[in-house]
């Protein structure tokens, strides 16, 4: 379990097809090694992964294959821009962003990013390739002024379309220059993990993976009254 807060950043180098070496800056090394044991879980862009082998300034992972396939891990080999880490959550620990998993939902793209005032807004969208993916597992749980992981990285959804084929967040300048989310170019990929709390409220609700076309009563005052709300 993760919180969406990034504690620094590392650069990623696959070894094999399944086998993942992270290096820790050395401004960020003692963050992230400090404690650090085998077996212990990590985000990395927001992918849950699990140490097997500590370094002087970093670790490496197995990555499984269904984590290539659902995650940006796939194409590290083509490029540099480095990674977001953080280390899991330790009881009693501060929870500053939202609860994080670490189980990628499915990929999405940068489409624009803006500097404001105050802030920096990003708009993500669908890989042209990856539709089906994006309507199955990302739209569905975007909601306004909801949590969503982007790389790792804890965020309140600013905006959405209606459909779901679009969604806008404002960065505060501190988690921008903080996180690779500042070296994010548009169409870039990147890892997306919609908040739990949906995912389970549309479970309780009904709705099944394989049932894609589930249709809900719309939930009105009287409906909350006839299902024990007062």
């Amino acid at each position: 379990m993760f919180t969406g807060l990034v504690q620094s950043l590392g650069n990623l180098r696959l070894l094999t097809e399944d086998r993942l070496e992270i290096l820790c800056g050395f401004s960020y090394a003692e963050i992230v090694l400090t404690d650090l044991t085998i077996g212990d879980s990590v985000a990395v862009d927001g992918a849950c992964l699990t140490v097997e082998e500590i370094l002087p300034q970093g670790f490496i992972v197995t990555v499984s294959p269904e984590t290539i396939d659902r995650t940006t891990i796939g194409q590290r080999d083509r490029t540099s821009t480095p990674a977001n880490l953080e280390t899991s959550l330790r009881v009693g620990g501060k929870i500053g962003g939202h609860f994080v998993t670490g189980h990628i939902d499915g990929i999405g793209k940068l489409v624009s990013s803006k500097s404001t005032a105050t802030s920096w807004e990003m708009r993500f969208a669908a890989p042209e390739s990856l539709g089906e993916q994006w309507v199955n597992y990302i739209s569905r749980y975007l909601v306004s002024k909801g949590s969503i992981a982007i790389n790792g990285v804890s965020l309140t959804i600013a905006d959405c379309a209606a459909n779901g084929d679009w969604f806008t967040v404002a960065v505060i300048p501190h988690t921008y220059s903080n996180t690779n989310l500042a070296q994010l170019q548009p169409n870039e990929w990147v890892n997306l993990e919609a908040d739990i709390l949906g995912k389970y409220v549309e479970k309780l609700m009904g709705a099944t993976q394989n049932d894609r076309s589930h249709k809900h009563e719309i939930i009105t005052p009287d409906f909350l009254a006839a299902n024990g709300y007062r």
